[in-house]
């Protein structure tokens, strides 16, 4: 096995139902790096109270399609929830992006919230605030530890997939009914 191919960037991790960890549990993350320093994903099934319309009016950018307004932002994740990250498709290069794979990207900077005011931004995109993240061997614990499932990354589940149901259908990659698992380890 190479190297890298220990590596679970452009992965789904599923919780597990036995993750207590209430700013975790039940959730969808994309894991957007994964490297041997650590990890940073983005909770894609948490939408907040908040909305685009909100955070533009704070940025003080005005939306040239008022519908989009109604984007929900998500709860990104502990890390940091001042910041905004923006999962989107197609993967094209804003001033501050991370390619995820060679569709989806991660930008944490305004000019593609500039664009999305002006009508010109991606195709598709999921706003968070916050981010997960993971020091080294952190993740790795986790998942001997029951923690999390993780599944190839299948941007269907999270641009179509009401946020409620991408819980499932991310396990549902797996062909596993996440609700019939139990919070017992199988460690005999």
């Amino acid at each position: 096995m190479s190297p890298q191919s220990e590596f679970l960037a452009n992965h789904f991790l599923i919780a597990m139902p036995g993750l207590a960890d209430p700013h975790f549990s039940k959730t969808v993350t994309l894991l957007c790096q994964h490297d041997g320093q650590g990890a940073l994903g983005i909770i894609v099934n948490r939408p907040s109270e908040l909305r685009l319309r909100d955070v533009m009016k704070q940025m003080e950018i005005e939306l040239a399609i008022p519908e989009m307004g109604d984007l929900p932002v998500f709860f990104g994740g502990p890390v940091h929830p001042e910041r905004g990250f923006i999962l989107h498709e197609p993967a094209q290069l804003w001033a501050s992006t991370l390619v995820v794979s060679d569709k989806l990207a991660l930008t944490t900077s305004r000019d593609i919230l500039e664009a999305v005011g002006r009508g010109e931004g991606p195709s598709r995109m999921l706003l968070a605030l916050g981010y997960a993240g993971w020091g080294q061997g952190q993740l790795e614990r986790e998942i001997v530890e029951n923690a999390w499932l993780n599944a190839p990354a299948d941007n269907a589940i999270i641009f179509e997939r009401p946020p409620l149901q991408r819980w499932k259908a991310a396990a549902d990659l797996m062909g596993i009914d996440i609700s019939l698992l139990t919070s017992q380890a199988g460690h005999g």
